[in-house]
């Protein structure tokens, strides 16, 4: 063994033995995924501050993002990070079953914020997250938002609204027609009353024509113990 790899190898071992493992970042997995299906098109539905859009372009994707978030303060934010991308943009919308108006719950680190009631598994994990707030945000549907987006296009569907899901699905059946794949946020264990669970997500997706290609964690516990996964999705019949 030469002396990098040895050195190597002792980096690994120290990294190992403080409870750590370096290993290839998820995101690289799923850009390999857009880039083999030739994805032209993210919809991200609950952007939040533009996290994941960053984290899309940081791993080499360079095609059109369209981005929701229903929250004024945390669109605000995200308006100051798609400002500069041309292939970027964003709308002040939550996304359901129905158009309409509702009513969203804030919470105190904004991720948490969620039109469905938090429940104790939520605040157990996380006591110092809270709802502290409500806002009224318009709603519109996924079908209405992308009728005018889909033409020609290889869309990728990317839901991440804390245990509202379902209803997004719902309002979106001509979209999931269309698009190539998916990310849902999978919960283990109920946080958020109503929310859709991980049996029923991964069943409905393979109902649907889709595959399970990738999972990367989301939320965990102090515990240790993994609350929520995001899923990576394909459909079983595309070609690349």
């Amino acid at each position: 063994m030469s002396w990098r790899n040895r050195a190597v190898h002792t980096v690994l071992g120290a990294v190992a033995n403080r409870g750590f493992e370096v290993h290839r970042h998820p995101a690289t997995r799923r850009q390999s995924m857009l880039d083999r299906h030739r994805i032209d098109l993210v919809l991200d539905v609950g952007a939040a501050d533009g996290g994941y859009g960053t984290g899309l372009r940081a791993f080499g994707y360079t095609g059109e993002i369209v981005s929701f978030e229903p929250i004024a303060a945390t669109f605000a934010q995200l308006g100051e990070v798609t400002a500069s991308d041309p292939r970027w943009s964003a709308r002040n919308l939550g996304l359901g079953a129905e158009a309409g108006s509702a009513t969203i719950n804030i919470a105190s680190n904004g991720f948490s914020s969620s039109l469905l009631p938090m429940l104790d598994a939520h605040i157990d994990a996380a006591p110092q997250v809270r709802y502290v707030g409500e806002e009224t945000i318009t709603v519109s549907t996924l079908d209405i938002e992308t009728a005018a987006l889909l033409t020609d296009r290889r869309p990728f569907l990317k839901i991440d609204t804390q245990g509202f899901e379902r209803e997004v699905l719902a309002g979106g059946a001509a979209t999931v027609e269309a698009v190539l794949g998916l990310q849902l946020e999978l919960s283990l264990v109920p946080l958020y009353d109503g929310g859709m669970l991980i049996d029923e997500a991964v069943s409905w997706a393979y109902d649907h024509g889709f595959r399970l290609v990738g999972i990367e964690q989301g939320y965990a516990a102090p515990t240790g113990e993994i609350l929520q996964i995001d899923g990576v999705f394909v459909r079983t019949d595309t070609e690349a």
